[in-house]
């Protein structure tokens, strides 16, 4: 079991330094992450934040659409930390025409 929290704690390590480079550099280049490119990230923000987000748009959703959702599940703890309402998330999938989404979602 201690294995297992470590490997996420390192996970988070990992992505909080990537997303912080990420963001401390301002031409940064894209960085994947689980299929999706960080600098793609703030075509969803709109529609993960506040209490009543507006739709996603055609290209939040393709980003949505072409991001490894499963790969993003140990993540779902700490995307509040990245402004990313986690509650948010399954609406936005639905709204993207995304049927299935993986069940930490």
């Amino acid at each position: 079991m201690g294995r297992n929290n470590t490997r996420i704690l390192m996970q988070f390590a990992a992505l909080a330094i990537v997303l912080t480079a990420a963001i401390m550099v301002k031409e940064a280049t894209s960085i994947p992450i689980c299929n999706i490119e960080t600098n793609d990230l703030g075509k969803c923000g709109p529609a993960f934040t506040g209490n009543n987000p507006p739709p996603p748009g055609p290209d939040c959703c393709a980003v949505v659409k072409a991001a490894n959702l499963q790969c993003l599940c140990p993540y779902k703890p700490f995307l509040s930390r990245f402004g990313i309402d986690p509650t948010k998330v399954r609406p936005l999938l639905a709204n993207c025409g995304v049927n299935t989404p993986p069940s930490c979602f």
